[in-house]
C-alpha cells in the first residue's frame, strides 16, 4: 500500500492561550493541508477530545486552567488517547525543561520562537513515525498473542466496512470521505466498536479485524 500524503486528510489539534500564536500556527498548518481545531487550554483541549480524535496534538506547556504537562498525563492515561503524537512548543529551553517535557509524555520539544517551516517538518516526521508503528504493531499482531473479545461481539453491515477501513490504516476522515459520512459518523462508529469489543484503541481493532479475517 502506498503511503498517503502527510499533510492531506490529517486532523490536528493545537492547543496555547496565546490568540496570536494560535491564529500564525493554524493558517499556516491548513495553508499546508492540515485540518487544524483549537484550544486554548488543557481542559477545553480534554472536552474536545470526548468529541473528536486528531492524528496529533501540538500543545503549549504553560496555560491557565489546565497546563501542558497535566494535559499530557491525561492523555497518557486514556486508552483512547495514548497512542497519539504530541508536540510540546515551550518558551523554555533549557536541558532540564525538555527532559521533563519528553518525560511527560511529550514525542517532540520545540522552543519558541520557532520557524513554521521546522514546525511542519516535525509534525510531518512525527505523523509517519504514528504510521510505521501502527504497521508494526499490527504485523507483530498477527504473530503474536491473539486479540481476545466476546464471542458474541456482532458488528453491523457499516460498522464491518468501517473497521476494514481501520485495519487498511486509514484515518477517520479518509473513511468518512470514502463512505460519503461525516467524520464523527465515523469516530461514532469506531467508538462503539470499541465498546462491543472491549479493545482499547484503534491498533487493537485492526489487528482484531485482521486475525477475524473481516480485513
Amino acid at each position: 500500500m502506498t503511503e498517503p500524503s502527510i499533510g492531506a486528510q490529517k486532523r490536528l489539534l493545537l492547543i496555547d492561550d496565546d490568540p496570536n500564536l494560535i491564529l500564525l500556527v493554524k493558517d499556516y498548518l491548513e495553508f499546508r493541508g492540515y485540518e487544524v481545531t483549537t484550544a486554548e487550554n488543557g481542559r477545553e483541549a480534554l472536552e474536545i477530545l470526548e468529541k473528536e480524535m486528531p492524528d496529533m496534538i501540538i500543545c503549549d506547556v504553560m496555560m491557565p486552567e489546565m497546563d501542558g504537562y497535566a494535559f499530557v498525563e491525561q492523555v497518557r492515561k486514556d486508552p483512547r488517547t495514548n497512542w497519539i503524537p504530541v508536540l510540546f512548543l515551550s518558551a523554555k529551553g533549557q536541558s532540564q525543561d525538555r527532559v521533563k517535557g519528553l518525560n511527560t509524555g511529550a514525542d517532540v520539544y520545540m522552543v519558541k520562537p520557532f520557524e513554521p517551516e521546522e514546525l511542519v517538518s516535525q509534525v510531518e516526521a512525527s505523523l509517519k513515525q504514528a504510521g510505521r508503528l501502527l504497521q508494526h504493531q499490527l504485523k507483530l499482531g498477527t504473530n503474536g498473542p491473539k486479540i481476545q473479545v466476546p464471542f458474541d461481539v456482532e458488528l453491523t453491515p457499516t460498522e464491518t466496512k468501517v473497521v476494514q477501513f481501520v485495519a487498511r490504516g486509514m484515518a477517520n476522515r479518509e473513511i468518512a470521505e470514502a463512505m460519503k459520512v461525516s467524520q464523527r459518523t465515523i469516530e461514532s462508529h469506531v467508538s462503539n466498536m470499541l465498546a462491543k469489543t472491549g479493545l482499547h484503541n484503534r491498533t487493537e481493532l485492526a489487528r482484531w479485524a485482521i486475525e477475524s479475517k473481516m480485513a
